[in-house]
């Protein structure tokens, strides 16, 4: 059974961080495959829009360089991928969205008997899928607002305003706040996402977004970050182009969330409760609407949080006097001291089988 550890829990925590800072001095050189590349519509945005200072990738790397880890950036989409992967000791990812973070690379990653980072293929693929998320907090009597699902036809307006938002995918792409009825139709046409023939319709709720990030520690235990707060001054929600702030506008402020007790106790027991029931590991991020009612809920949860050393995951961690070197070497650890791989299932061995099937047109 998962414990989790409250992030004013100061002693176990600087413990903890002891504990991995040791770690990673004994296992300098540890060979580490950073995946990233443009493959889903979000890290496609990144890739090409986002400041190179200002992504998870470049942060990843300058950790991982100032750890002593053999690393190198493996772009999935290149031809030699999977061999590539062979020459390295565990996998750390950091796709976004279908491909990457829907439990498809993780599903690779077991068959090769590779470790890596982060929740597994079940785990992830249910955070990654919204409509599917939802459903499983709604069994698990986690509130969630109020939904519709589209899956074709003219839509029905119900007089109030919703967030239409594309079944995969994070980062508010594709995401759109509809406040009339003319606008939803060409809002769910946005969000339309070609694996899928299903769009997220919500009720929208004026509040202040919430998130809590928690960490996998030594030993098992859990860290629960302090809920931050979100406040986005420049767009009418925290939308795709407020999050890449490219412009370095500093359109929002994350701040530590202002909670009562009652509140507080409820997001903490929402979060724990979804990282053991969904059978997450390593990280995770879910985030909440905290009405202007005073009425929390829960609208998704992030399998692969951002690790840019700005991100709400970054700055959670930091709270509880965690450096990005930590929380690298905690998925590190969390990945490497998993019980290794037992399945009876051959050695893969790489050809060019696929590569010239690929480039065959004749097939």
């Amino acid at each position: 059974m998962t414990s989790f550890i409250d992030s004013s829990a100061a002693a176990p925590l600087q413990e903890a961080a002891q504990t991995l800072r040791e770690w990673g001095a004994a296992t300098r050189g540890l060979g580490v495959a950073l995946i990233y590349g443009p493959v889903s519509s979000e890290d496609r945005l990144y890739y090409t829009k986002c400041p190179e200072d200002q992504r998870s990738d470049t942060a990843l790397s300058e950790t991982l360089e100032d750890i002593g880890a053999r690393w190198k950036v493996l772009n999935p989409c290149d031809p030699g991928f999977i061999e590539e992967l062979a020459g390295y000791d565990v996998a750390l990812s950091n796709l976004h969205g279908p491909y990457g973070e829907d439990g498809r690379l993780q599903g690779l990653l077991d068959y090769l008997r590779m470790p890596y980072c982060g929740s597994g293929v079940a785990a992830s693929a249910v955070a990654a899928d919204k409509i599917l998320c939802k459903r499983v907090m709604v069994t698990l009597g986690i509130p969630t607002p109020p939904w519709w699902v589209w899956s074709g036809g003219a839509p029905k307006w119900d007089h109030h305003p919703v967030m239409v938002k594309p079944p995969l995918g994070g980062s508010s792409v594709g995401m759109s706040l509809v406040t009339t009825a003319a606008d939803l139709e060409p809002a769910i046409l946005r969000a339309a996402d070609p694996e899928s023939d299903e769009v997220l319709v919500e009720d929208y709720f004026p509040g202040t977004p919430l998130t809590v990030g928690m960490l996998e520690l030594p030993g098992g235990d859990v860290v629960v970050f302090p809920p931050l707060a979100t406040e986005v001054t420049e767009a009418a929600f925290y939308d795709a182009d407020t999050k890449l702030d490219a412009d370095s506008r500093g359109a929002v402020r994350v701040r530590e969330a202002d909670l009562s007790p009652k509140a507080q106790a409820a997001i903490t027991g929402r979060s724990t409760d979804l990282w053991a029931r969904l059978g997450l590991r390593g990280a995770a991020r879910v985030d909440f609407i905290l009405t202007e009612d005073g009425l929390l809920y829960a609208l998704e949860v992030n399998s692969t949080p951002g690790m840019s050393r700005e991100s709400n995951f970054v700055v959670g961690a930091a709270k509880v006097g965690f450096t990005h070197s930590d929380v690298v070497l905690a998925m590190l650890h969390e990945a490497m001291t998993r019980p290794p791989y037992d399945v009876p299932l051959p050695t893969p061995v790489f050809s060019s089988t696929l590569r010239n099937r690929e480039a065959d047109d004749s097939l």
